[in-house]
């Protein structure tokens, strides 16, 4: 599994163009003007990690296969999209589906690329965008609060647990507060992603700076910075601009232009790390003579569910997980080497699998 995360944004911020770095596809229209993307664009992107390579070179693996992640480009909200301007219901529905919200904010000052409130300011963005989530949320928790609590009077346990979650999230929301700022407990978790809240989405803001910041973001960037803070989010910089160059050169030339703009990777790293930081996510590696291969699952996962994410048989019928970590793989020159110097541990279906393990599932048929 990776995860599904929407790019979101007012017109003209660089969404589309930092989707078409990210994906090195020319899919998503960028042009000068608001609601050029009509419909969502969907692209997968290989997640880089130098590690897969590492152990494939060590087992002489014939093919590498990255985990990957799915990026999806939302035309631009616009302030009253909660109430359907612009094309806001359509976009609206296309954020739930998606696991986390990568929101991208303009930070640079272009008098070539209008601006639909008229100026550059970050944080007024921010709102814009948080508010019409908010006001969605609103409108849709209050239409179905009222047939809930119906049901919870007539003694429906769920109902009544449902309803009570509602109205936590309620009281955030008129309060102007995002609904991922309940309160939850992890057996409540399931029920309010059930909800299906735009403003419950983990956000990733996307400070898009001038060139000349991408490596350290600017004064409008750490205005962001300071926002994701306080409210537990994610923040990164990165240049569209760049990383639109960066995409259509040879693998071979990438590394000199990064060196002359001074950075030293990509900006689809740093958003990479960040979203699965976000999200809580790792990842766990199968290698052998045949594939080096990498598998993401939520931090905290046993052995059998993180079997389950190559195939359910493999869960339903799972005795136990052969494991290694990845520096004693790597130190040890392989599983026949770690074998050998005792580092192969047999866990079992409590075993909460770790990031970098290289793992080889037994299981009945």
């Amino acid at each position: 599994m990776g995860f599904k995360c929407g790019i979101v944004g007012l017109p003209n911020v660089g969404k589309s163009t930092l989707f078409n770095a990210l994906t090195q596809t020319a899919a998503a229209q960028a042009a000068n003007y608001p609601f050029c993307t009509i419909e969502p664009n969907v692209g997968e992107v290989a997640v880089p990690d130098p590690r897969l390579e590492e152990l494939a070179r060590i087992a002489g693996s014939k093919e590498i296969i990255p985990t990957r992640l799915t990026f999806v480009d939302i035309a631009g909200l616009v302030r009253g999209a909660s109430k359907g301007e612009g094309l806001g219901n359509q976009f609206l529905a296309n954020i739930r589906e998606c696991d986390a919200i990568a929101h991208v904010v303009r930070c640079f000052e272009d008098g070539d690329v209008t601006h639909v409130e008229g100026g550059v300011d970050p944080i007024r963005d921010v709102e814009t965008i948080e508010t019409e989530l908010m006001l969605a949320d609103l409108d849709s928790l209050e239409k179905r609060v009222v047939a809930m609590e119906k049901k919870a009077k007539g003694g429906d346990k769920e109902a009544k647990e449902l309803a009570d979650l509602m109205n936590r999230c309620l009281v955030l929301l008129r309060e102007g507060k995002p609904a991922r700022l309940a309160k939850v407990s992890a057996e409540e978790r399931v029920a309010f992603a059930g909800l299906g809240l735009l403003s419950s989405k983990p956000v990733l803001y996307v400070c898009n700076v001038e060139e000349a910041s991408a490596s350290e973001g600017n004064a409008q960037s750490a205005k962001v910075a300071v926002r994701a803070a306080e409210e537990g989010a994610a923040a990164v910089v990165v240049s569209a601009k760049i990383e639109s160059e960066i995409a259509v050169l040879p693998a071979a030339e990438q590394k000199d232009y990064l060196e002359a703009v001074g950075l030293v990777e990509p900006g689809l790293n740093r958003v990479i790390r960040a979203g699965y930081d976000l999200l809580h996510l790792i990842t766990y590696f199968t290698v052998g003579p045949k594939e080096a291969r990498a598998w993401t699952i939520e931090k905290g996962v046993r052995a059998p569910a993180a079997a389950g994410v190559i195939h359910t048989d493999f869960e339903k019928g799972f005795i136990r997980a052969e494991t290694i970590a990845y520096c004693d793989y790597v130190s040890n020159k392989g599983e026949a080497g770690a074998r050998d110097a005792g580092r192969l541990r047999l866990e079992g279906k409590e075993y909460v699998v770790a990031d970098g393990d290289v793992m080889h599932f037994r299981f009945n048929t």
